[in-house]
């Protein structure tokens, strides 16, 4: 792992100033509200200027932060100024109220933690390096704690091992637990801003047949005047024969542009009723043919056992996920593919077979994830990184679909079965 991927250089990681604001706000309360309780409420004794002292600068940086700061997104690098700053004035104020043995010195891990969520693997890193040291340093080195000089608290030495250990153990844990949450939080947020694109594109494609149409009834007339237009000039003209060729062609040339219009405005009022209804059967032989075009391998659709046939609404969701089912199936296979279709009274149900390699093993109890790859030899030449099984299963489960992935026992490959409810399934209006 080179530098530019630990520290994700080519990636825009920010902490939002507002967020890291208030969380400073709310330690620099915390921590004056604390020491003032422990030193005039239960008369405890420590330096309690300097502590105020230190808590002072802490908030004149955070005034900076929040006044002096333009941006409202900080860097990676400029948020992890602010946050080693945050480890070294709480490690300083356990210092002086009693290091390790104060009760608040898990508060060490929080700069960490934050850095987990929203900033780079390698800034989580360096800070978690940073707070280990500062934890060693105050369980060796600081003032007593309030009280401890008045006989009221007697702390063992392994009392002290087993509280830098918990800390320890806290601060790993919470800090892989941060850096694995973000992460799969961006990869799915990454996956959904895919899937609006391919949604946003289907949808975009299939009004662009209504626009062709609203064209060729705009541009009719404009057609036609030139065409009249052309005519009466070319009687005009009489026996010049250069210009009548002109005209000839300028009237040859606005028939034909009439001509297209007419074919666009039909094959969309053909496309208007082919797209409200469409049987599954018939969706499934179109979107097979489309892949027998550019396939030599054999594509077989098997509807014998489909009692329903019903009609369904024809939604770029449905077409879009079939058709990445079937084309991974083509892809993976050797020569063969069988879709069956079934359907009766209590279920509706799509099987894709194919005779591949399968699912890997290593892979599939997580595939419908977002940026997964198999180290499996055989499907790895073909294989992605999983982002378009995620979107065709997430679109087929938008339209009330169950999808199972196992291995084929027929064919030797992978199976994926998708179904539906008769009452589930959309149907066409």
């Amino acid at each position: 792992m080179n530098l530019s991927t630990l520290f994700r250089t080519k990636e825009n990681l920010n902490l939002d100033k507002n967020t890291l604001t208030i969380l400073r706000y709310i330690a620099i309360f915390g921590q004056f509200l604390a020491i003032s309780v422990v030193y005039f409420y239960l008369q405890l004794p420590f330096p309690i200027e300097l502590s105020y002292l230190i808590i002072c600068l802490g908030l004149a940086t955070n005034l900076y932060l929040q006044f002096g700061i333009k941006f409202n997104q900080l860097k990676d690098l400029y948020a992890s100024v602010f946050l080693v700053y945050d480890l070294i004035q709480l490690s300083i104020l356990l210092y002086l109220t009693g290091g390790i043995f104060n009760p608040f010195c898990f508060l060490l891990i929080i700069p960490a933690i934050v850095s987990s969520t929203f900033l780079s693997m390698g800034t989580t890193i360096i800070l978690g390096l940073i707070t280990s040291l500062l934890l060693l340093t105050i369980s060796f080195y600081h003032l007593p704690l309030p009280g401890e000089e008045m006989d009221l608290l007697h702390f063992p030495n392994f009392y002290k091992t087993g509280i830098i250990i918990s800390i320890f153990i806290g601060l790993v844990f919470l800090s892989y637990f941060g850096i694995r949450f973000a992460g799969e939080k961006k990869k799915t947020s990454e996956a959904l801003n895919k899937l609006q694109e391919v949604i946003y594109k289907e949808y975009e494609l299939e009004s662009l047949g209504g626009q062709a149409a609203a064209a060729a009834h705009s541009l009719g007339t404009p057609l036609a005047t030139i065409s009249v237009v052309s005519k009466e000039l070319k009687k005009e003209i009489g026996d010049n024969s250069e210009l009548s060729k002109d005209i000839d062609l300028l009237i040859s040339q606005s028939k034909r542009c009439s001509d297209i219009l007419k074919k666009i405005s039909k094959k969309q009022i053909e496309k208007d009723k082919f797209f409200s209804s469409v049987k599954l059967e018939d969706l499934l032989e179109e979107i097979l043919n489309s892949f027998k075009e550019t396939s030599s391998k054999d594509i077989i659709l098997v509807s014998d056992n489909d009692k329903n046939k019903i009609d369904i609404s024809r939604s770029p969701e449905m077409i879009y996920g079939l058709r990445n089912f079937i084309g991974n199936a083509i892809k993976f296979s050797k020569s063969k593919v069988n879709v069956f279709l079934y359907s009766n009274d209590k279920e509706i149900k799509i099987i894709i077979n194919d005779d591949g390699p399968g699912f890997p093993e290593d892979v599939i109890k997580r595939i419908g994830e977002p940026y997964i790859k198999s180290k499996s030899k055989e499907t790895n030449p073909n294989s992605g990184l999983g982002l378009g099984t995620f979107l065709g299963k997430t679109l087929l489960e938008r339209q009330n679909a169950k999808l199972i992935f196992k291995d084929d026992k027929n064919l030797g490959g992978a199976s994926v079965v998708i179904s539906w409810s008769p009452k589930n399934i959309l149907l066409s209006g």
